[in-house]
């Protein structure tokens, strides 16, 4: 979709963090979202898609936000309020974010000559 508006929107995350270490949590997917409800069913099908390998605690909370979390999170997310998921498998945290945003429109590129160094481009292969 082509627009010159800037859209509102979402911002959603999934980050992961060791919680045994020090080190910074890593961000590990993000998905613009045109709406709430596209938003939080982002985080519900991650959710139920891992669901089966998560320890007992840890599938329960899942199951918890799937089944009442998730109204709370769509109110909120309709108030245009950011909100968090987060699970705990063994030492690993997975966190969801999901923020209001507003989208800017970009440059469309079909149409447009791109500068001579664009064909100079070689995308990095993995040794």
């Amino acid at each position: 979709m082509t627009t010159t508006e800037p859209r509102r929107g979402f911002w959603c995350e999934c980050w992961t963090q060791d919680i045994t270490e020090e080190e910074r949590p890593t961000l590990r997917a993000s998905l613009d979202a045109y709406s709430a409800s596209q938003a939080d069913r982002w985080v519900a099908v991650t959710l139920r898609t891992i669901s089966p390998a998560l320890d007992s605690d840890a599938s329960d909370l899942a199951w918890a936000w799937l089944s009442q979390g998730r109204i709370a999170t769509r109110q909120a997310l309709l108030r245009a309020e950011p909100c968090t998921v987060t699970i705990t498998q063994d030492q690993t945290r997975i966190t969801w974010t999901i923020r209001p945003a507003t989208f800017l429109p970009l440059a469309h590129r079909q149409g447009a000559e791109l500068p001579a160094c664009a064909d100079d481009f070689k995308p990095h292969t993995p040794d």
